[in-house]
């Protein structure tokens, strides 16, 4: 986020919040969703949704791309249904142990959010694998 604008920043930050809290997290956990700092306070949450930009920090700016490439991949899988994208994240997976997206993402932090969007979007989970860069090689030797 960092090359944002303020005006980009704070968007973003209200894209974020309203894609958390349509998703029924609570201030506790987009807390630890974003792994917003320690000096953010539960009770400032609610300014984030109107005037107040999230921190750009490494952290949280990793988070949030992920979570927005997460509601992307949701929006592919689910073009015409925006409840069954919230619904998705509500249910237990057999991918997650029969935990759901939310439980795995605010409990697991960055891996948490890693894990989802490798489930949900599989170039992403190509490229983690390195199987990406092994295929450039291999298509560079033929």
């Amino acid at each position: 986020m960092s090359e944002m604008t303020p005006d980009e920043r704070l968007l973003l930050t209200r894209r974020t919040m309203e894609l958390l809290e349509g998703w029924g997290l609570g201030a506790q956990d987009i807390l630890r969703i974003l792994c917003l700092p320690e000096t953010v306070k539960a009770r400032a949450v609610s300014r984030f949704r109107e005037d107040v930009p999230l921190p750009d920090d490494p952290e949280v700016n990793r988070r949030v791309a992920y979570l927005m490439r997460i509601e992307e991949a949701l929006h592919t899988y689910f073009p015409r249904n925006p409840e069954m994208r919230s619904m998705w994240v509500k249910r237990g997976h057999r991918q997650f142990g029969k935990r759901t997206p939310i439980a795995v993402m605010v409990e697991g932090g960055e891996r948490g959010l890693v894990s989802v969007l490798s489930h949900l979007d599989c170039t992403f989970a190509w490229d983690q694998t390195g199987s990406k860069s092994e295929y450039s090689q291999n298509q560079g030797s033929t």
